[in-house]
């Protein structure tokens, strides 16, 4: 099983994904350490990627979810996944490859990235990241609000995956 923790920057992927993987001893793979230069020199000059230019991108992301799958391990992957059609190219099948959106408001999202540092991302694309969202339909949609440890619990419970 594959979870792809998503939603906007901020939403609180990479500290959930860390948590889950952890928690669930699954290797986890930060989306962003795979965007291309390009990418990164869009990002941190605040100009919103294409679909064209995140394409190569989740590609990249595609081949790992699939290599774990064809080994038949598990993995985390935090991954903003924003529009239905990057899920897709995910290959998000809501059985072996399973969203789990972190849902949040604009204004709380935007508190936490005004509090943080991020490598590349621009604060400034937080707006277009809510505008290219598209909430998923299925897969599981958690609160943003909730602590990161009861998230986990709750994906746990109900993905019924135990710790190590």
């Amino acid at each position: 099983m594959i979870l792809v923790v998503m939603g906007p920057m901020g939403s609180g992927k990479t500290t959930i994904g860390k948590l889950l993987a952890s928690r669930f001893g699954w290797p986890f793979y930060e989306g962003d350490d795979f965007h291309p230069p390009e990418n990164v020199a869009k990002m941190q000059a605040g100009i919103p990627l294409t679909d064209d230019d995140r394409r190569p991108w989740l590609e990249t992301l595609r081949g790992i979810i699939d290599e774990r799958l064809q080994e038949g391990a598990n993995a985390i992957l935090a991954c903003s996944a924003l529009k239905e059609t990057y899920r897709q190219m995910l290959g998000v099948d809501q059985k072996t490859v399973i969203t789990v959106y972190l849902r949040g408001s604009f204004e709380l999202v935007r508190r936490r990235v005004e509090g943080r540092e991020h490598r590349y991302m621009n604060k400034n694309l937080l707006r277009s990241q809510f505008n290219a969202l598209e909430e998923p339909e299925a897969g599981l949609t958690l609160d943003a609000t909730a602590s990161p440890d009861e998230i986990v619990d709750i994906i746990s419970a109900q993905l019924k995956i135990n710790g190590r």
